[in-house]
């Protein structure tokens, strides 16, 4: 499973086969979160640096503008009872 990804990554840095594999498998990893698990790790994240719940949900609005897969366009509202149902 993405071969040509592995390959490219073999030829562009010092990485072996099974170092790119293990990089593709965790990058991968990382974006197989859905929306809603984002929004409540984000929340738990910020939320534990001090961030007030008006700054966290603004930045996780930002936030998900930038993620690999574009989620659905959540408003503040709909952000808060993703964590708080």
């Amino acid at each position: 499973m993405h071969d040509e990804l592995v390959d490219h990554l073999t030829r562009s840095t010092p990485l072996n086969r099974g170092e790119a594999l293990r990089v593709v498998q965790d990058v991968l990893a990382y974006f197989d979160e859905t929306a809603q698990e984002f929004v409540r790790r984000r929340h738990r994240e910020l939320q534990a640096q001090g961030l007030v719940n008006a700054s966290i949900f603004e930045r996780i609005e930002a936030d998900l503008r930038y993620r690999a897969v574009a989620p659905p366009e959540f408003t503040l509202r709909q952000l808060r009872r993703i964590v708080y149902g």
